[in-house]
């Protein structure tokens, strides 16, 4: 089997106002530095309604869908925004992710990677922000447990930000883990270590400044024995790529290395408890060189775990 790459060029009709981070360029450069893997190329299908319903009231959905301008642009608050073509890139965004949930756990993909915007992991299940509409990959978390019927999906979030959007969706839910590393403090403000859910959170804050060596020692300490405890049928990534050292929203110093190593271990983890299905989403990264080669790095792994 191979990597499978799950994205939709709906996703790059997310336009939002000049000078914001959360740009189009980001997925360019993300496809771009992935253009010579060899990897088995899957178009994102639109999300069913059910699938969003998974973790978000009919209310919110309703919400989004009314908020969708039909020129220029719609803020749902100061870093959130919509243009014309935000509903179908979300409605991609979370499509890709069931679709390449779907294909690992049915044997077409060894693995998977979901290159889409908009992001998810700041969406709380009544509140689209931090540039996110709907929770991609808490929603495929969800649709794993529910439509193929597995018992334990883990979730591991190393964006510099918390995943709060992840988090407000899965912390009642004992059949999902959820671990974040994340600075702190910065945006949301969430992320504490006693927020612990029903004993199914493990968040890790850590100072600005952190570089590679606290970054791999709190994940060899904390984050991989949780997960591996855990024993997980199915393991999701949320990649956020913006704890590099060059990204400019946030001030950790992690190198693409780091994000091959720990994609390398987790991938460990995936082959000893589930068959090494691992299903990984593009989250942050804000620095466009910076985020297609960590991109690029994680993704590298990913196939050649694949083969």
């Amino acid at each position: 089997m191979t990597t499978a790459l799950v994205t939709h060029k709906d996703c790059l009709n997310h336009v939002t106002p000049p000078g914001h981070p959360e740009q189009v360029a980001r997925l360019d450069a993300v496809l771009g530095a992935l253009e010579g893997l060899d990897l088995l190329r899957v178009k994102a299908p639109l999300a069913a309604d059910d699938d969003i319903l998974r973790c978000h009231p009919r209310a919110h959905l309703a919400a989004i869908r009314s908020a969708a301008p039909a020129l220029g642009w719609r803020s749902l608050d100061a870093d959130t925004h919509m243009s014309v073509g935000t509903l179908q890139a979300a409605f991609r965004a979370v499509g890709g992710m069931v679709r390449a949930v779907d294909m690992v756990l049915g044997g077409e993909a060894a693995n998977a990677f979901a290159a889409v915007r908009p992001p998810g992991h700041h969406a709380e299940r009544e509140t689209a922000m931090g540039f996110c509409f709907f929770g991609n990959v808490a929603i495929g978390a969800k649709h794993a447990l529910d439509h193929h019927g597995l018992k334990r999906v883990a979730i591991v979030d190393f964006d510099v930000h918390h995943g709060n959007g992840t988090q407000d969706q899965v912390e009642d839910d004992p059949r999902i883990l959820f671990c974040s590393t994340h600075q702190s403090p910065l945006y949301p403000g969430t992320g504490a270590a006693d927020e612990t859910g029903v004993g199914n959170v493990l968040n890790v804050p850590l100072p600005a400044g952190t570089g590679s060596k606290v970054f791999r020692d709190v994940m060899k300490r904390l984050v991989l024995p949780r997960v591996d405890d855990f024993a997980p049928q199915l393991l999701l990534i949320s990649a956020g790529f913006d704890a590099h050292r060059d990204d400019p929203l946030a001030s950790m110093n992690l190198t693409p290395d780091d994000f091959a190593w720990v994609t390398g271990k987790l991938c460990d983890l995936a082959d000893i408890h589930c068959q090494g299905r691992v299903v990984s989403a593009l989250e942050g990264g804000y620095d466009l060189g910076a985020l297609g080669a960590s991109a690029a790095a994680h993704v590298k792994v990913l196939e050649e775990r694949g083969r």
